[in-house]
């Protein structure tokens, strides 16, 4: 999503804020009803199509989503409507941003109960524990089997283990993945928490467990670099000689032997 649609996105988050700071713990719900609304709006293409376009008054296009919307609560029909008003570069960028203000409602609701570090945290080490469990990730993701059995599936695996926030963002990913792995979007919602909480995520790569000291240095030396607290997810990959391979965002830093190696064969080959 960029320009135009990224500017809408961003003035309807700073609108739904404050309703779910208010909201507190019933931001799951709201969550919940948002991506509903984004289930609605992936099965009815003329819905879609006449809701983003910009020919349509915004009021008239308001009108629509609080007659087909009505029983839901009156916040989420407010931040649907508010939507509609703005500007999309395409009906895809806006039933992005519902299901965007749905995972913001589900954190706000984990950093409501003071658990949004936990949810974040639980959602790297849950992508982290699917990586050799290749038969797992497929079935969270089968487009055979019915997006409530794969989410069933999910909180088979989950139920009891992680927050109630962890959960409906697991069940999420598994029922409607739109495009996306399971583990990406976990990934997508971890980086929407570190956001939440005002840092950006940095993915590490090291072939030993760092020590707090050698965590502190580095995350030291990346607050200066970026300019902002980072969130640190360290991942240990016996097969790194030494170095360390460091992802924040697009910006990748590889200091790994092998990366040195697999350069010098290339400048070798050159």
């Amino acid at each position: 999503m960029r320009g135009t649609s990224l500017a809408s996105l961003d003035a309807a988050q700073l609108r739904f804020e404050p309703v779910l700071s208010a909201a507190g713990a019933q931001g799951i719900t709201l969550g919940e009803q948002l991506f509903a609304v984004v289930d609605a709006l992936d099965s009815s293409g003329s819905l879609r199509r006449t809701l983003s376009d910009p020919a349509i008054d915004g009021d008239a296009k308001a009108g629509l989503v609080s007659s087909v919307l009505g029983r839901l609560d009156p916040r989420v029909v407010d931040a649907v409507s508010g939507l509609v008003k703005a500007r999309w570069s395409s009906a895809d960028d806006l039933i992005e941003a519902v299901e965007h203000l749905g995972f913001d409602a589900v954190l706000a609701s984990a950093q409501a109960g003071g658990e949004l570090e936990r949810v974040e945290d639980e959602l790297f080490r849950i992508t982290r524990s699917l990586v050799g469990q290749r038969e797992v990730r497929q079935a969270l993701f089968d487009p055979r089997v019915p997006g409530d059995k794969r989410a069933g599936l999910a909180e088979d695996l989950l139920r009891g283990k992680v927050a109630d926030a962890t959960l409906a963002v697991a069940r999420r990913a598994a029922a409607s993945p739109r495009g996306r792995r399971f583990v990406a979007t976990l990934g997508l919602v971890g980086d929407l928490a570190a956001a939440r909480r005002q840092r950006m995520v940095a993915s590490v790569t090291s072939g030993s467990e760092l020590s707090q000291a050698q965590m502190d240095r580095l995350g030291a030396i990346l607050q200066q670099a970026y300019g902002q607290e980072l969130q640190l997810n360290v991942t240990v990959d016996p097969a790194i000689i030494g170095g360390l391979r460091i992802q924040v965002g697009a910006d990748v830093v590889d200091s790994t032997v092998l990366a040195r190696l697999a350069d010098a064969r290339r400048r070798l080959a050159s």
